[in-house]
């Protein structure tokens, strides 16, 4: 029997049983969720163990690599700054970052680059391994042209997100992005999550176990995809994502670590009134900008502003269209369903195969709701 700890409400106690079936039947190695209802935490889980040896149990403070989940917290920062009003969403991101105007993204607004249609989704000059360096990274970003003029298709914004974001931030802030979230977010909050760890949150990591199956990294490996062509400046060995360069390092793309209880924390504070932003600044996170296919990924998302809509299979946030959250690479998610006062997180480290959250996730969203 899988050593699973924690605390789960016996209302809920279908998320639990969901969690073991998950490491008896799916092939779970390690993973944490949490549950919020209506401010309340009531599911609090972690189990199983951080390597793919099975040596070394998951514990209660282990966190854990939750990939693309990053850039919808790098997201919250914006529209705090949006509400304090030191950010305008409809000047164009030059405004606040004059070299991004670079290539001919002179119109791109703040609120494009929240929206998915920016157009802003390659970085073609970034040489190879300078995933590793923010500054290296935003610099090639800046230079690079737009696939497409701003407002007319909507695209995961894969690799350049987060960036795209982290760097408006520290041009309006003063602050970089890891510290900003710290300051302002995690720490309020008295939570760990965030991007460039310290020795001891590096000790802490558990391993990502990557998964032949998973669509996202064959396409990564493929330079003909454009999950490919974006993605092309990174490491081509095997494991990277438990180097300690990578741990160490600033990629709000997809480095946010942390464990499923921040995550769902930080949820549950985003639909407590004017704990993190006030109510109208959440119903414009959720607001709908495109329900298509992307056109980065030829899959079909709904699209807010930073956030994700609910859009199961591929992005399980239950039956509620209006739910919104942000998932990553192999599994993990957070989320905030207002109208049913519920917050949700899942944190593994074995990523699923196929091309959305996988079926350990889907699992326990479906018992949530059940």
């Amino acid at each position: 029997m899988t050593n699973v700890h924690g605390y789960c409400d016996r209302d809920f106690s279908r998320v639990a049983d969901a969690l073991a079936a998950n490491f008896a039947q799916r092939g779970e190695v390690g993973a944490s969720v949490c549950v919020f209802k209506d401010g309340r935490k009531v599911v609090d889980l972690w189990g199983g163990h951080v390597d793919e040896a099975r040596s070394r149990l998951w514990q209660e403070d282990t966190l854990v690599c939750m990939m693309s989940v990053g850039k919808g917290m790098a997201a919250i920062g914006i529209h705090q700054l949006i509400e304090r009003g030191r950010i305008d969403p409809n000047k164009p991101v030059s405004t606040y970052w004059p070299e991004f105007a670079q290539g001919g993204k002179e119109e791109i607004t703040v609120h494009h680059v929240l929206g998915g249609t920016s157009g802003a989704l390659f970085a073609d000059s970034a040489p190879d391994r300078s995933i590793f360096d923010f500054d290296e990274m935003t610099a090639a970003i800046a230079l690079q042209p737009a696939a497409w003029p701003p407002g007319t298709r909507g695209a995961y914004q894969s690799m350049t997100m987060g960036f795209m974001l982290g760097e408006i931030i520290h041009r309006v802030d003063g602050r970089r992005l890891e510290t900003y979230f710290q300051q302002e977010i995690a720490g309020p909050l008295d939570i760990e999550f965030g991007w460039g760890l310290n020795d001891d949150q590096v000790a802490r990591a558990a391993d990502i176990i990557p998964n032949p199956g998973h669509e996202t990294l064959k396409a990564f490996a493929d330079p003909t995809t454009n999950l490919g062509r974006a993605w092309h400046m990174r490491p081509k060995e095997p494991g990277y994502y438990n180097t300690e360069i990578f741990r160490r390092c600033v990629l709000p793309s997809s480095n946010g670590h942390g464990s499923a209880r921040s995550v769902a924390t930080i949820f549950a504070a985003l639909l407590d009134d004017d704990r993190l932003v006030s109510a109208e600044t959440r119903e414009r996170m959720r607001s709908l900008e495109w329900d298509t296919l992307c056109g980065m990924t030829d899959r079909p998302y709904r699209y807010g502003l930073g956030f994700f809509l609910s859009g199961p299979p591929l992005v399980p946030m239950g039956p509620n269209p209006r739910a919104f959250g942000h998932p990553g690479a192999g599994g993990a998610i957070g989320f905030a369903d207002p109208e049913a006062r519920l917050t949700f997180a899942y944190a593994p480290n074995f990523m699923c195969a196929g091309a959305g959250s996988g079926e350990r996730c889907i699992a326990l969203v479906d018992a949530l709701y059940s």
